[in-house]
């Protein structure tokens, strides 16, 4: 039996003042629901950030249907806005919205009206367009700032069930509750339908929260409304390129936003690589001190020489580059397991050139891997070794990302022993043509002095549940010390 379902939204912030937003038939199959809630303090700038009033209701006319924003609370201690999209799936045949035979009784009998899908993400960007750029000309200080929020879509398209919305999201922050619902409630043994009842909740910047919203609801929902044409790609890199190009996921998210469109994906892709400044590559050491042996020759000595010492057979080179340390493990045949991980594809394929291991010996080509991951997103393929080694990588990682490095490595994958090495700026003087402040290399985002680097690495030391020790790379300058400086992180307790 059909039944009507009435929405009763609060126009006001005193309680009991009510207005009716939408009555509809169908109970849990009603139009396309997401709410948003904040519970920052001062929740209920919440609308600033969208630029839409919490006591009033809006409307706008889409080329897929009708949207309504509304609050249905909105307090100084938590404030909710929803966004209901209203489709009309005989509409969008009759205007040509989608391709196919119209005469098709799929064109009529679909789940467009109440899934979450590229026409929600088109709303999102029609209906919070300036929240979604980051822009808020009448509160500018709000802008960026992470906020407690709360996302919640009923009816998820996820075609492989919890663990592929859990992939998607987690690794950008969110915490994932995901809810597949049965195909009918009565009749159990239909089994599980493809749509989850979805909650994230994370602490981010409302732009970064409405970003991975737009681009990921089409993904998840496998298909796009709409023609894909090379704007397609110009808007995924526009929404998505601060944080895609690092996502352990982002060749199928980039592959499934594009339709499939192969010269779309690889223009895609190309784009991300080039974004993605966060995957050090070895490069040549221009400022090596003179000596008989190159500085990097040095530095990856060093490491082997203390992953030895922690008795480490399982061993993860994070952010690996063209492989140079995986070689010198290779040669060690005490370490067991070897993994190499970097974000970049290229990278990895060249450090699969590199060590040859298409040619390797069955025995050799078992202890390593090499994978696709990132420093700032959490892997669990990454948890549970012995060691992590972080050579010349931490300098590359913007400042305001730090934190999630720390989770990353500290916090989830949490092995017996993390090995750092990173420049020391005050040694950077005495390298010829630098000047005083200058940096090593282009790519690096910040160096640190020895003070600097050992007041971070003892913060996260004591945050996680290590001890820190300290010992210099290269030969030692009386007044600026060694040129690269290395720090060794032994697990002792859980985190604080």
């Amino acid at each position: 039996m059909s039944r009507i379902t009435t929405i009763l939204v609060s126009t006001s912030t005193r309680p009991g003042e009510n207005h009716l937003v939408a009555e509809y038939p169908g109970g849990d199959n009603g139009p396309v629901l997401l709410t948003l809630t904040s519970t920052a303090a001062h929740a209920s700038d919440l609308g600033y950030l969208l630029h839409k009033h919490p006591e009033r209701v809006q409307r706008f006319e889409l080329s897929v249907g009708v949207a309504h924003v509304f609050y249905p609370e909105a307090t100084d201690e938590r404030c909710t806005v929803a966004l209901l999209l209203e489709v009309d799936p005989i509409g969008l045949v009759r205007g040509r919205r989608f391709g196919g035979d119209a005469l098709s009784l799929a064109q009529y009998v679909n789940d467009r009206p109440y899934a979450a899908s590229s026409m929600l993400s088109v709303a999102l960007g029609r209906v919070f367009g300036s929240a979604l750029k980051g822009r808020c000309d009448a509160r500018p200080e709000l802008v960026g700032v992470p906020l407690p929020l709360e996302v919640h879509v009923p009816a998820l398209p996820s075609r492989g069930g919890a663990d592929v919305v859990a992939g998607l999201f987690e690794p950008l922050g969110w915490t994932v509750d995901a809810q597949v619902r049965p195909l009918d409630p009565e009749l159990p043994a239909w089994g599980d339908s493809r749509y989850a009842d979805v909650t994230l909740r994370g602490t981010l910047p409302l732009d970064q929260a409405l970003s991975h919203l737009y681009v990921l609801l089409p993904v998840l929902d496998g298909a796009k409304h709409y023609w894909v044409s090379s704007d397609e790609v110009d808007k995924l890199i526009r929404t998505g390129g601060s944080w895609l190009a690092q996502h352990p996921r982002r060749d199928s998210i980039v592959t499934r936003y594009l339709a499939h469109k192969r010269g779309f994906v690889a223009d895609a892709l190309a784009r991300l690589t080039e974004l993605d400044d966060s995957a050090p590559e070895e490069v040549a050491e221009e400022f090596d001190p003179p000596a008989a042996v190159s500085l990097a020759t040095l530095r990856r000595t060093a490491v082997v020489e203390q992953l030895r010492t922690a008795g480490a057979h399982r061993v993860v080179d994070l952010g690996c580059g063209e492989g140079a340390l995986l070689r010198e493990l290779l040669a060690d045949l005490s370490f067991t397991e070897i993994v190499g991980a970097d974000v970049a594809p290229r990278v990895l394929e060249k450090a699969a050139d590199r060590l040859r291991l298409d040619r390797m010996g069955d025995r050799q080509r078992a202890r390593i891997t090499l994978l696709q991951s990132s420093v700032t997103y959490r892997d669990d393929r990454l948890a549970g070794f012995d060691a992590v080694v972080l050579m010349e990588v931490v300098e590359h990682v913007d400042p305001d990302r730090l934190p999630d490095l720390e989770r990353t490595v500290f916090g989830h994958a949490r092995p017996r022993a993390v090995v750092v090495t990173t420049p020391n700026s005050e040694y950077n003087v005495l390298f010829p043509g630098m000047d005083a402040g200058a940096l090593r290399h282009q790519d690096h985002r910040f160096e640190w002095t020895r003070a600097e680097f050992a007041d971070w690495a003892s913060r996260v030391a004591a945050v996680h549940g290590y001890t820190v020790a300290f010992a210099p790379v290269g030969e030692a300058d009386p007044d600026a010390g060694p040129p690269t400086q290395l720090a060794v992180f032994t697990r002792t307790e859980a985190p604080a």
